[in-house]
């Protein structure tokens, strides 16, 4: 009845009429877009060039396409002619093929430079049939040509990595006539793919339009790693001999805690003397290399909006013992500084005092530091590496390509996108170069992963440079969004090769939007097979979140702190992976109130137990004798098990082997992707959206606020209402023997003790037969009248009527 009830109340919320609330007349009614495809597609790829060996791939780049271009390394020069009298000259070098120009940086009165600058050219963009390099003199009004050197690309070796790296040359230079020049430039020129090891820090023609070296190093792929995190645990003693100013009162002493941009505090001590107490923990995050100290700061409160300092101390945290497991460290005390200012006459002195806290502080080593969801985390091991257990495996991504994705900023009057992807498993985080001005970016870059748990996840996510083009001018330019895949690693089965094009969906404020599919090609590969089945009998997390486990709210606030310290760690490398990106990928804000989300887990919870409810309107059927012949099968069946109850929990778990053989016809073959129609982001009320989208604290206008605190209201009341019924069924139970009803409870005490005497003397297969018997009994011997159990359950007192 109560669950009857509640998904009835519930159903009757999600029918809201938005128009009674006003919610029409403040938000445009979102239009309905017309359907895209939301699936994911398998592809079939022609990887790592085809070579192929029955089902695993040979080749070094074995899950991408191979992408060739023309490698030119421009190393040196040397005895190159002076301009002037000074005998010297501002050399730079100019490669050229086709329309497309590269030049190196120039060097002011050099005549034997050294650049080691590698140039790369994509194969399917060549238009040339010659390669030029040309070197240069940097003049104000023009520069001045010294010499060249041509080649033919159809002379031009190929190199394939494992082979060494093809040595530079000695090329005699030449005039615009072919003659020979003064001075020779050291050069290698060689076809590869973008396995070849100068491919990560090469220019390239892709990125021609671009200049400048800060927006250069923003386009490149780079391997960042996040910081080593600490959870720091304080556990504050007490503090002895403190000095209030104020003698004639009880001071109020508690102690601030300040970690980097963290701060704690304990709560005032009950022993109100100058020997205060507390022995309170408090938890910090902290990220190695350790930079700043932790400050510990003891404070009287003298009034309510003012605290004076009794002391403090700053303590480093290279000081700090490290513990791995629940032992306890030793205590210690610690100096607390306070420098007190007296006039004596015409003279200032000044008085130390020597108070001292007690406290107990350590790096817990045995604990994993949250940075992510526990829902989709990429990473299980404890801080300590001492704690960490043999990988069991190597996970290897392919980015291939993407296509079909939207313009996301406006370039000379025209939609453009310049686009790269970032992947995040472990502490590792991977960005691959940004592709110039392409709706259809290909990438074709590999990278791999250790892998400790098979139970975790790997986040990939599109986004588009806006630091290009001078875009960052003023520091207030962001990367946009474009589009985000989670893969969990125990979808996938191990040794596969899964090519998919995933869809790359965005939640706006006006609806879910398709921004476009990513190309991936995912491979799991298990080293050892007992050590990877073994890992799903371990528990989830480290030990020490059982044994000493942290409060939901401590979670929250260090998970918070976390993703801060990672986000501004990540923000300082170079080429920075902004604040934007890492939140993003760490899905910060997740935690936010959704009506939307609210009703994709309310229908969640409602799919989980539609099993249940199957199995109810099956059984009601069976006792209902709808088809009379299953119905007496069903009673056969009861029989032979109230006869021989030894065969119950064999046929239970024969039944379950046999379903679970059956589905293995219909496994899923394709990994788990983003779904709309769970997540309920394609039926979604634009309000419902501009709510989710709002900051917080909120800045709509006042009536917007008020719908919606009406609406929550109303659902609330609803939620109410059923947590009501539910307490109410629960005090029914508990008033069968609490003799608040008198007459009830010497009934249930009389029946209670008749039902011992007869259970006593009767078997009990009998008993249990003739129970089934009458559950399963035909219609013709039903009325449709409440049973007297349940008359009587209903009738039991509750304390609804003591409600206020």
């Amino acid at each position: 009845m109560v669950t009857r009830r509640f998904s009835s109340s519930f159903n009757a919320l999600l029918s809201l009429n938005y128009a009674s609330s006003g919610a029409e007349e403040l938000i445009p009614v979102m239009q309905r877009a017309p359907p895209e495809d939301f699936l994911l597609k398998e592809t079939k790829p022609h990887l790592g060039g085809g070579k192929v060996s029955g089902d695993k791939l040979t080749s070094t780049y074995d899950l991408v396409e191979q992408m060739q271009y023309l490698y030119v390394r421009v190393s040196k020069a040397k005895d190159l002619p002076a301009k002037d009298l000074t005998g010297s000259c501002d050399p730079y070098v100019e490669v050229r093929l086709g329309n497309y120009k590269g030049t190196t940086r120039h060097f002011e009165k050099k005549t034997n430079p050294e650049w080691n600058q590698v140039f790369a050219f994509s194969k399917d963009r060549i238009q040339a049939s010659t390669l030029e390099v040309t070197v240069k003199d940097k003049d104000v009004v023009k520069d001045d040509f010294i010499g060249r050197v041509w080649f033919d690309l159809n002379e031009i070796p190929k190199r394939v990595p494992p082979d060494s790296p093809l040595a530079p040359q000695w090329y005699r230079l030449e005039d615009k006539n072919g003659n020979k020049a003064k001075g020779e430039l050291m050069l290698a020129v060689w076809m590869g793919t973008q396995a070849d090891e100068a491919f990560p820090e090469a220019w390239h023609s892709d990125a021609a339009t671009v200049s400048g070296a800060d927006a250069l190093a923003n386009i490149r792929s780079k391997v960042y790693l996040s910081p080593k995190l600490w959870y720091l645990r304080v556990n504050l003693i007490e503090a002895q001999d403190l000095q209030p100013s104020d003698k004639g009162r009880y001071p109020e002493v508690f102690v601030k805690a300040i970690l980097g941009n963290q701060a704690l505090r304990t709560r005032i001590s009950q022993s109100r003397t100058i020997n205060p107490m507390w022995n309170e923990d408090l938890m910090f995050v902290a990220a190695e290399p350790f930079e700043e100290p932790l400050i510990l700061s003891v404070e009287d409160r003298v009034a309510p909006n003012k605290e004076e300092v009794l002391g403090r101390c700053m303590i480093p945290l290279q000081m700090v013992d490290r513990r791995f497991d629940h032992k306890p460290v030793n205590t210690r005390w610690v100096n607390l500084e306070k420098h007190v200012v007296i006039m004596e006459g015409d003279k200032k002195k000044e008085i130390k005092f020597a108070s001292r806290l007690h406290v107990r502080i350590c790096l817990e080593g045995g604990y994993h530091v949250l940075d992510e969801s526990t829902h989709y985390s990429s990473d299980l091991r404890p801080t300590a590496k001492q704690l960490w257990k043999s990988s069991i495996g190597v996970l290897e991504l392919g980015i291939l390509n993407a296509q079909g994705l939207m313009p996301m900023k406006t370039k000379d009057g025209r939609g453009t996108t310049d686009s790269y992807c970032v992947a995040k498993y472990g502490q590792k985080w991977v960005r691959t170069r940004t592709i110039i001005d392409s709706f259809a970016p290909r990438w074709n870059e590999q990278y791999t992963w250790e892998v400790f748990d098979p139970c975790t996840v790997i986040t990939i996510g599109v986004f588009d440079n806006c630091h290009l083009h001078g875009g960052d001018k003023g520091g207030g330019a962001r990367d946009s969004r474009i589009g985000k895949v989670r893969i969990r690693l125990s979808t996938l089965e191990t040794d596969r090769v899964y090519t998919h094009s995933y869809p790359l969906l965005v939640l706006y404020p006006n609806g879910v939007k398709k921004m476009g599919e990513i190309h991936l090609a995912v491979r799991f590969t298990c080293s050892s097979l007992l050590n990877m089945m073994h890992m799903y009998s371990q528990p989830l997390l480290p030990k020490m979140h059982y044994i000493h486990p942290l409060t939901v709210s401590q979670l929250d606030s260090l998970r918070h702190q976390a993703t801060q310290i990672v986000s501004m760690r990540l923000s300082r490398a170079e080429p920075p992976l902004r604040k934007e990106i890492v939140e993003y990928m760490l899905d910060v804000g997740s935690h936010m109130w959704s009506m939307r989300r609210s009703k994709a887990n309310f229908f969640r919870i409602m799919g989980v137990l539609s099993g249940l409810i199957a199995v109810g309107k099956w059984f009601d059927q069976i006792c209902n004798w709808k088809n009379p012949i299953t119905t007496v099968l069903i009673h056969i069946l009861f029989i032979i098990l109230v006869m021989y109850p030894e065969l119950i929990l064999p046929t239970i778990f024969l039944y379950l082997f046999l379903i679970g053989v059956w589905y293995y016809r219909w496994r899923p073959r394709h990994p788990p992707h983003m779904d709309t129609r769970l997540s309920h982001a394609d039926s979604a009320h634009p309000d419902e959206l501009d709510e989710e989208f709002d900051t917080f604290p909120t800045t709509k206008p006042s009536d917007i606020v008020r719908m919606r605190y009406d609406r929550l209201r109303s659902i609330a009341g609803r939620i109410q209402t059923v947590v009501g019924d539910l307490a109410t069924q629960g005090e029914r139970l508990q008033s069968l023997l609490s003799w608040r009803d008198p007459r009830a409870t010497a009934l249930f005490v009389i029946f209670c003790l008749v039902a011992a005497i007869v259970l006593y003397v009767t078997p009990f297969q009998v008993v249990a037969l003739l129970a089934g018997i009458y559950v399963l009994r035909h219609p013709r011997f039903r009325h449709k009248l409440p049973s007297v159990p349940l008359n009587f359950f209903r009738r039991l007192p509750a304390r609804t009527d003591c409600m206020l």
